[in-house]
């Protein structure tokens, strides 16, 4: 957790000096949903972005039904 604590500070809001509140919410509200749930490599899904981790298993999910319909009758 501490680890992601500093990744968040340091990427997101580390030296940024907001005028509003609306501001600083805007600016956390876009690295957490355009930046670290899209494009941010995590090492628990072996280093993809989640947007490459969900298409690499959609693919996979998709060629093991494919064989599964073709070798059964």
């Amino acid at each position: 957790m501490e680890s992601w604590n500093h990744s968040f500070k340091v990427e997101a809001v580390h030296g940024e000096r907001f005028l509003t509140r609306a501001d600083a919410k805007h600016q956390v509200f876009d690295w957490f949903e355009v930046y670290y749930h899209r494009k941010r490599l995590h090492s628990q899904l072996g280093y993809l972005s989640p947007e490459a981790f969900e298409t690499k298993k959609i693919a996979e999910s998709s060629v093991y039904k494919i064989r599964a319909r073709s070798i059964l009758p």
